[in-house]
């Protein structure tokens, strides 16, 4: 757990929960699991949880964290909940415009912009 921990910053802002993602690189099948895993348990634990990804420190992304991050929406929206990403990189971002991911998720340009989205 130890090292979920270091991998992901949560923290609280009213009913939103922030998870700041610190890898630079997020591209290990295990790391991906390992923080699917934690985002997931996140979810489960309320119902209508608003969660916010912050992006800030990730420079690489691979396809399998794409579905990861596909599968945990889609939980998300299961439970009445909403998850918004922030912080985006502009080469990762371009990889969500290719695949239309931009159309799938609500990402914002900054945290408190995705706080706010998260709330509403």
């Amino acid at each position: 757990m130890e090292e979920q921990a270091s991998r992901l910053k949560v923290l609280k802002t009213g009913d939103v929960t922030i998870v700041e993602l610190t890898d630079r690189k997020i591209l290990d099948e295990m790391i991906i699991s390992q923080i699917g895993e934690t985002l997931s348990d996140i979810i489960a634990e309320s119902d209508g949880v608003r969660l916010v990804l912050d992006f800030t420190s990730v420079d690489h992304m691979s396809s399998s964290a794409l579905s990861m991050l596909i599968t945990l929406n889609k939980r998300a929206r299961q439970s009445n909940g909403r998850l918004v990403l922030c912080n985006i990189s502009p080469p990762i971002y371009e990889a969500f415009t290719i695949t239309r991911l931009n159309e799938v998720f609500k990402t914002c340009a900054d945290r408190s912009e995705a706080v706010a989205e998260a709330s509403s």
